[in-house]
């Protein structure tokens, strides 16, 4: 990981820092300007929740500003943290539910349920995750998003009428088979025999027989939260582009493509419906293409479906400060990603946007562009990646009290 001191774009910060006062701030009757802050990171992936990640900004902040006004809104973009991005907006909880990992091995994965807006909210990545595999655990041929078909069968159980999935962060290229095999649809070979669903197993599946679906899934709003728009097939689909980072090795790269063709000619003849070509149904190992083919679904950008929910834009326009943050910043973050998404719309508003990173990597010019005015890596010193992911949460707080004290020296705080 990049252990350098903060990088400075060049962008609106250092003018906000001698603007004065403004509507921005807060003054009491001793004088002293209490900032308005919203403080929206995404998680940092295998290191910290986005809400651990906004407890400790708060926090590293508030050492050096305690009366600084603050509104936390955890975010994500249909990946990790989806479910405590869309609760902090909505209200509501957790219920812990027993799944199948990708494995098939039992674990207790999560989803947010809200009562009173009959809602859920679903991970892909809860039960059928990278995270949830280890160094070498990774098998494109077993793997399975029967899990996340758990979760959902558990959510309509409860009587809701609306459930957001978020496609982010999947260990698997079976297409969804999983998730539909949980939820009552078969899955059969040219003997007519079952087939266990699973990435492997794509290009023996000749018939698919949708009578035992579970109902549920025809009556409720279904909204896909993912930001990808890569087809199922070709060079930019489901195999060749999102293959690899789930264990598809590069000699097996055809193999797996000719299987998702195949399964792929079957569900059109069993739907007379073909999403092939639709954006997103390459999403999470082809899991979109399925969404599409089986079920009337929403797809919407995860970052805009749950920026809209918790009011982003509105907390950002009453604010003097925006505060935002991910594992690595790059090249990629400039399309679609957490920080830019939000600094976009501080830009609209002329708020200075602050973004904290695991590691910052290549040149970031374009990124003043797009309202960032400065990047703090986190790291300040030699570090392993094991021990800096370790060592996240206590670094992110050090650098979010070490920016405090730039800011200071300003004179503006």
């Amino acid at each position: 990981m990049k252990t350098n001191t903060q990088t400075i774009i060049p962008g609106r910060l250092p003018s906000v820092y001698g603007g004065g006062a403004g509507p921005w701030m807060e003054t009491g009757e001793g004088g002293d300007s209490s900032v308005k802050v919203v403080v929206a990171p995404d998680s940092f992936k295998g290191s910290m929740t986005s809400r651990e990640a906004a407890e400790r900004i708060q926090k590293g902040i508030r050492q050096v500003f305690p009366d600084w006004t603050f509104t936390a809104l955890p975010m994500a973009d249909g990946g990790e943290g989806t479910v405590d991005a869309v609760l902090a907006g909505t209200g509501g909880r957790k219920i812990p539910v027993r799944v199948k990992d990708p494995l098939g091995r039992e674990v207790e994965a999560e989803l947010g349920y809200c009562e009173e807006r009959k809602l859920a909210v679903i991970e892909t990545a809860a039960a059928s995750g990278l995270d949830l595999l280890k160094e070498g655990e990774l098998d494109p041929v077993r793997t399975s998003t029967f899990g996340t078909g758990q979760l959902m069968k558990h959510a309509l159980d409860l009587g809701v009428e609306e459930v957001i999935l978020g496609l982010g962060g999947s260990a698997t290229v079976d297409a969804g088979t999983g998730f539909f095999t949980a939820l009552g649809v078969r899955f059969l070979d040219r003997e007519g025999h079952l087939l266990e669903p699973a990435g492997g197993k794509l290009g023996e599946i000749e018939q698919v027989d949708l009578s035992g679906m579970n109902p549920g899934l025809k009556s409720v709003r279904l909204t896909v939260a993912s930001d990808v728009t890569n087809p199922l097939l070709g060079p930019e689909g489901a195999v060749r582009v999102f293959g690899p980072q789930k264990g598809v090795r590069k000699d097996d790269l055809d193999r797996f493509e000719a299987g998702m063709e195949h399964y792929a000619e079957a569900l059109v003849r069993a739907t007379g419906r073909d999403h092939r070509s639709s954006p997103g149904s390459g999403a999470a190992g082809g899991f979109g293409f399925s969404l599409r083919s089986l079920l009337d679904v929403r797809f919407e950008s995860g970052f805009e479906r749950i920026a809209n929910l918790v009011g982003l834009e509105e907390r950002i326009r009453e604010a003097g400060l925006v505060i935002t943050g991910e594992g690595k910043v790059d090249h990629q973050s400039l399309y679609g990603k957490v920080p830019v998404g939000i600094s976009r719309i501080a830009l609209r508003h002329g708020v200075p946007v602050v973004v904290f990173a695991g590691s910052v990597e290549g040149d970031l010019t374009e990124a003043a562009g797009e309202g960032i005015s400065v990047v703090f890596p986190i790291v300040n010193r030699p570090l392993s990646l094991g021990e800096a992911m370790d060592q996240g949460p206590q670094l992110l707080e050090t650098a979010a009290r070490r920016f405090a004290r730039v800011w200071q020296l300003s004179g503006t705080g």
